[in-house]
């Protein structure tokens, strides 16, 4: 049977070792629902983009990620595509509104009304299509990136955010050149990921405490409330640019 060699760090080598976790059927399983991942998704830019009956392609995607995919089609076919480019799934994303790539792109200075804007101002043909036959093949590697993300984060879902670094990072596409012109480095935009996920861990912590909690018997305002939980973010984020060589305004 072929060996794969797996590099930890010294603490985790020593705390696997103390815990006597199984490494290989723990590696084995891993390896399997990561290709399971990939090779799907790396079909979908062979096939029809569409979500109806490609639930197993887009199985692991979270529903605010699948509307993006949704709203990147209409976009396409709205716009006379032959193909969904890389700007597309970007308009996707940008369309769903309430996702966490949103609050990432403010988080590095780049606000998601100027990515619209340059976007609409690449233009399409003017002519609503049919629906496009596929992903174009920086789409289809980003989608591949997407979930390559995700599963090197240690993740079992695939979100906008990971959507987001997928489409810094593809080097061709159009999406990632308009967010790396206007400041979405793909090093800083995976840090700010990283300390936003963290961020919202912390909220879910306090809300699941603070639900535990007797009411107080003057409760603050939200807009109080919604700063005080968010504060971990922000000092995440100042953190995280600070490192970076990015002081952050005041």
């Amino acid at each position: 049977m072929p060996k794969i060699n797996v590099y930890l760090p010294d603490e985790l080598a020593e705390a696997v070792k103390a815990a006597g976790v199984p490494v290989s059927a723990v590696c084995q399983r891993a390896l399997e629902q990561a290709v399971r991942r990939i090779t799907a998704i790396r079909e979908t830019g062979l096939g029809s983009p569409g979500l109806d009956g490609s639930g197993a392609r887009f199985a692991s995607f979270t529903p605010r990620a699948r509307t993006a995919v949704s709203l990147a089609l209409e976009e396409a076919r709205a716009g006379g595509a032959a193909e969904v480019g890389t700007e597309h799934l970007l308009g996707g994303l940008l369309a769903e509104g309430t996702n966490l790539a949103l609050h990432v792109l403010r988080a590095v200075e780049v606000d998601p009304g100027q990515v619209r804007r340059e976007l609409d101002a690449l233009g399409g043909n003017g002519a609503v299509s049919a629906a496009p036959a596929r992903f174009s093949g920086p789409a289809a590697a980003a989608l591949e990136l997407t979930v390559s993300d995700a599963i090197a984060l240690g993740h079992n879902y695939v979100g906008c955010e990971h959507l987001l670094l997928g489409l810094v990072a593809e080097p061709e596409g159009t999406a990632g050149r308009v967010l790396r012109r206007l400041g979405a480095e793909p090093r800083l935009t995976r840090r700010a990921v990283t300390a936003a996920l963290a961020g919202y861990v912390h909220l879910r912590a306090q809300d699941q405490a603070a639900a535990e909690r007797p009411p107080r018997s003057s409760p603050e305002s939200l807009s109080e409330a919604v700063r005080r939980e968010l504060r971990p973010i922000v000092q995440r984020l100042e953190r995280l640019e600070e490192r970076l060589g990015r002081p952050a305004e005041g």
